[in-house]
């Protein structure tokens, strides 16, 4: 697949196939899902330690496995127990999103079914990506008003960063002594606080600017649009992609898939994940 997407023509004619701008690049799928690792290295690490549920959202689970890999080395290196679902999942988003709402309720239906133990138990999940994330603590209360699981699976559900700041007498970091532009996704911004982020960068010592960048333009499928790529570009292109541009000796981070794409198709940097950052911090603190 990486093949045919990245090696002319083939690129080119599954770009006007699949609507998708001459302009944009398509994503390369990693050599192998965060899940298929995770099961190969024999699952969790501390089997005696308090269980959290690591959720595999399709975007780093298929394309960056190697933040979930950096979320799993954090939160082991406090003594989690981190448990990943052995089923293909989806948080529903994308189907929500373009107003699918019966397959969405069934889908989100089925999640509530796969992790009932776990939320029974009480068990903390962590989301990576903003969307999957705010997904379980919005849109699912408000599909299923009334169910009891569902009013416990948001209240259960945290960011990365969210979860650090709650346990963070369990968490040893070095620090970095760096500088760092952070944005973030429009669901974070909508739903869910910054304030554990920014409290996260502090710690390690990392001073952070958080400029009033609004949307990234990416969205999700939107920026990736033949006919929508002239506006995804002109709201990067307000805040955002000239900080980023102008951040030359400083880590740029944002939590996003959709974000980090824009930001790299755009500008040529790799924005880091919060679970990447708090990976630098613990290494540094072994050196």
């Amino acid at each position: 697949m990486n093949a045919l997407t990245h090696t002319p023509p083939f690129a080119g004619i599954a770009k006007r196939l699949a609507g998708i701008a001459p302009q944009r690049t398509i994503p390369r799928f990693a050599h192998h899902t965060f899940q298929h690792w995770f099961r190969k290295r024999g699952g969790a690490k501390h089997p005696q330690g308090a269980p959290v549920l690591l959720w595999p959202d399709t975007f780093n689970n298929h394309f960056h496995p190697e933040i979930a890999k950096a979320a799993v080395e954090v939160l082991e290196s406090a003594g989690f127990q981190v448990r990943v679902p052995r089923a293909k999942v989806c948080c529903g988003r994308p189907l929500y999103d373009i107003g699918m709402l019966p397959r969405a309720r069934r889908l989100l239906r089925r999640n509530l079914r796969l992790l009932r133990a776990d939320i029974t138990a009480g068990v903390p999940v962590i989301g990576l990506e903003p969307a999957c994330t705010a997904t379980f603590v919005d849109e699912l209360v408000n599909l299923f008003p009334h169910d009891q699981q569902a009013q416990r699976l948001a209240a259960q559900t945290f960011t990365f960063a969210g979860f650090v700041q709650q346990h963070h007498d369990a968490f040893d970091f070095g620090r970095l002594d760096a500088n760092a532009l952070l944005h973030l996704h429009c669901n974070h911004k909508a739903i869910l606080s910054k304030d554990p982020d920014q409290a996260l960068l502090e710690r390690i010592g990392v001073k952070t600017a958080m400029p009033d960048t609004g949307c990234c333009g990416m969205a999700g499928a939107f920026g990736f649009e033949a006919d929508k790529y002239e506006v995804a570009m002109a709201c990067g292109e307000r805040v955002l992609l000239p900080a980023v541009r102008e951040a030359h000796d400083q880590l740029v981070v944002t939590d996003g898939y959709s974000c980090r794409e824009q930001i790299q198709q755009a500008t040529g940097r790799r924005a880091l994940h919060m679970a990447e950052v708090a990976q630098m911090a613990l290494r540094q603190r072994a050196l």
